[in-house]
This record gives structure tokens, C-alpha cells and sequence, in this order.
């Protein structure tokens, strides 16, 4: 139902990269939600009194929280799809993001409301009516949840929405929840346990474990997340594919909402070449990133001696440090020589969980570069993390 009314409403529908498309995608996605949240609502609401089941109630006043979770979603797509302004210049895209917490909030609310009503049921039992439109209400509710959860969790990958993804996976608790409930119900008819009251605890459990997991999943890109390794694997293959350019370090991913990216990075070009070719060929490259990859990119040049003595004394160097850490890299290397000794400048990468300080691992890579052959070598060496 959801591809045809895309197909009726939305130009361009298959073209998820377009701000306009996905804006559209992420409005009808929380118009169909809110209506058949508020359908189950309503439904569940008038088996939940008839039957007296408290679980039912719950269940409908989570669907209820569902819609608001929607209305909240809807929203925040149509925020975040404002144009920069003087105060954002990087867009509103974010919002996306906030609203993606607010959904997460909304299902850790219902979580623990849900809770208390069940602990109340436990601590004072009541007998539950169990009929043939009930379960038929429940069934359509199972039905309807993992319709919805099957689209969101679609139309999310497709416009890598965390909103939507949230949605989803709150939906697919929710069919969860129904199901153990109307398990609950066709049991309770045989006991006389306070099923329905332990039932609305597990379902209070699931939906809270869900609302933990969406706050995560959107608290995440707000924090500043690393970017995608596969995304990392199209910016160098799009950039090193250019002759010219010998070598990438340095890369930064800003990510200001979806179809905001922003990325930096420093380019190794060989000091011999023409300045303004190999100028002409950087911005050829940052175009290029911007039209495969959809992100503003400012490529910065770093000039590198490109001979045989150069690239010996690197690889030499290069050994010298992984010695610290198998894992160090280095980059910008290069060659002063002095009258007394040859300064040898470069930066070392470690990784996060590094167990030495950066000054330690500092000195411990100067000394290994002035036990090299060939010396006497100073080490001029700046010790950094990779940002992805």
C-alpha cells in the first residue's frame, strides 16, 4: 500500500537521494503511521473495556503513544528539511536526528506507565473476558504492526533515516507484545494466575529494551558517530583513482543530517609536479565527490618528494614505528637535512585504544628513528587519531 501511494504522491519516488523525495517519504511514512496507530487505538480500546484486560489497555494506550511518536517523526522531517540559514548554515538536517530521541523518549514513557498499571493488576487480580472479537482485534494488530514494521524498516535503509528505523524496530515490539498478550488471554482461560498482569510486565520489559535501543541508534549520529567504513571505501577510490594523487590521510566526515555531509581531507601530490595541473586535478576530484557521493568536500594539497632515497628512509621509518604499535601508520613524511643531522618529519596515526600516551609513543618512535643506518636522523614526529 505504501509503494503505491508513493508512486501516487511523490515525484521522482525513486529517487531517495533527492532532499525533496526523502522529506516526502519521511511525511507520508508518518501520516500512514499516525492513522493506523489511531485505528488500533480505538479498537483496542473498546476490547480492552469490554474484556477488562489491562494488558489490552496498555497495549492501546501504547499504540496511542505510537501515533504521537509518528506525529513527532513527521514533524521533525518536515524541520529538518528547512534551508540554511544565518544562524545554520549547514542545514537543519539534525532535527531528523532529535526527533529520532523524542520517539525513543515517547517509547521509554510508555514503557514505564505500562509497568506501573501492570504491577498494579498483579497486586489486585481481576478476572478477564476472552471472546472471539478480541482475538480477532489482536490477530489484525500483529498483522497491522509487522505491516508497519516491514515498510519502515524499507523506506528507512532506503533514505538511511534513524527516525524511521526507530519506528520500525518499535513496531516490531509491538507485534511482539500483542502476540504474548493474546498467548496470555487464550491461557488464562485454563488458570487462575494473574497472567494478564505478568503479561502487560514483559510487554512493559520489551517495549522499554526497544526504546533503550532506538535512543542509541539516534544519540549516536547527535554525538558525532565515525562514518561508514564502506562510505570511507568510495571516498578513496573516487579520489585516488585521479594519477596525480599518490595518497589520502587526514579524512574528516562531518555529518550534519542526511544528504548534509561535508568531508576534508589532505591529498599527497608529488612536490615535482605543476602546481596549477595538480590544482586543476583536486578540484576535478572534489567535484567528482560531490556529484557520486553527495557531500561538499575541500581537498587539501600536501606536497611529497617522489624518489627512491625518500621512499626507502619512509618504509624504514614506517617499520621503526609499527615496532611501537603493529597498528601506527604515518604520513606527510618528509626530509630536512642540517649540517649535524637530517630532520625527519611526519605524523603518526595510533589507534583509539592505544595503551601508551601520545608523548610516550612519541618518544619511543624518536628513538627508534635515531638508531636507523644511515644517521645521524632527528625525529620531528606528531602523534594523532584517525577521525575514521
Amino acid at each position: 500500500m505504501l509503494h503505491l501511494l508513493a508512486k501516487a504522491f511523490i515525484p521522482r519516488y525513486d529517487d531517495p537521494a533527492d532532499p525533496a523525495v526523502r522529506r516526502a517519504y519521511g511525511t507520508l511514512c508518518g501520516a500512514v503511521g499516525i492513522a493506523l496507530n489511531l485505528l488500533l487505538f480505538a479498537a483496542k480500546c473498546i476490547v480492552g473495556v469490554v474484556s477488562g484486560s489491562v494488558a489490552i489497555a496498555a497495549d492501546a494506550l501504547n499504540n496511542l503513544s505510537d501515533a504521537g511518536s509518528s506525529l513527532v517523526a513527521l514533524l521533525g522531517f518536515r524541520l529538518a528539511g528547512k534551508k540554511p540559514d544565518h544562524d545554520h548554515p549547514f542545514g537543519h538536517g539534525r532535527l531528523e536526528y532529535v526527533s529520532g530521541l523524542a520517539v525513543a523518549g515517547l517509547i521509554l514513557l510508555m514503557a514505564v506507565e505500562l509497568a506501573k498499571s501492570s504491577v498494579a493488576r498483579i497486586l489486585r487480580p481481576q478476572s478477564v473476558t476472552f471472546t472471539i472479537v478480541t482475538a480477532a482485534v489482536l490477530v489484525a494488530s500483529i498483522a497491522i504492526k509487522l505491516y508497519m514494521y516491514a515498510y519502515n524498516r524499507s523506506i528507512g535503509r532506503r533514505i538511511q533515516s534513524a527516525a524511521l528505523l526507530a519506528t520500525a524496530a518499535d513496531s516490531r515490539s509491538d507485534a511482539l507484545g500483542t502476540a504474548v498478550v493474546l498467548l496470555s488471554m487464550a491461557l488464562g482461560r485454563f488458570t487462575t494466575l494473574p497472567l494478564d498482569g505478568w503479561v502487560g510486565l514483559a510487554v512493559a520489559a520489551a517495549i522499554f529494551v526497544t526504546g533503550v535501543k532506538a535512543a542509541r541508534e539516534t544519540i549516536s549520529p547527535l554525538l558525532g558517530r565515525a562514518p561508514a567504513p564502506e562510505f570511507v571505501a568510495a571516498i578513496r577510490d573516487i579520489v585516488l583513482a585521479h594519477k596525480s594523487i599518490r595518497g589520502i590521510h587526514d579524512l574528516v566526515v562531518h555529518d550534519y543530517g542526511p544528504g548534509r555531509v561535508m568531508i576534508t581531507l589532505h591529498a599527497e601530490v608529488p612536490a615535482s609536479g605543476d602546481m596549477l595541473a595538480l590544482h586543476d586535478d583536486i578540484d576535478l576530484a572534489e567535484r567528482e565527490l560531490a556529484e557520486k557521493l553527495g557531500c561538499v568536500a575541500t581537498i587539501h594539497m600536501d606536497p611529497i618528494v617522489d624518489d627512491d632515497a625518500t621512499h626507502a628512509l619512509r618504509a624504514q621509518v614506517a617499520q621503526a614505528a609499527q615496532a611501537v604499535d603493529s597498528r601506527i601508520t604515518i604520513h606527510d613524511f618528509r626530509m630536512v637535512p642540517g649540517p649535524s643531522h637530517t630532520n625527519l618529519i611526519f605524523d603518526a596515526v595510533v589507534p583509539y585504544d592505544e595503551a601508551l600516551s601520545h608523548s610516550e609513543v612519541a618518544r619511543r618512535i624518536s628513538e627508534a628513528v635515531k638508531a636507523l643506518p644511515g644517521g645521524p636522523y632527528n625525529a620531528v614526529v606528531t602523534v594523532e587519531t584517525s577521525y575514521v
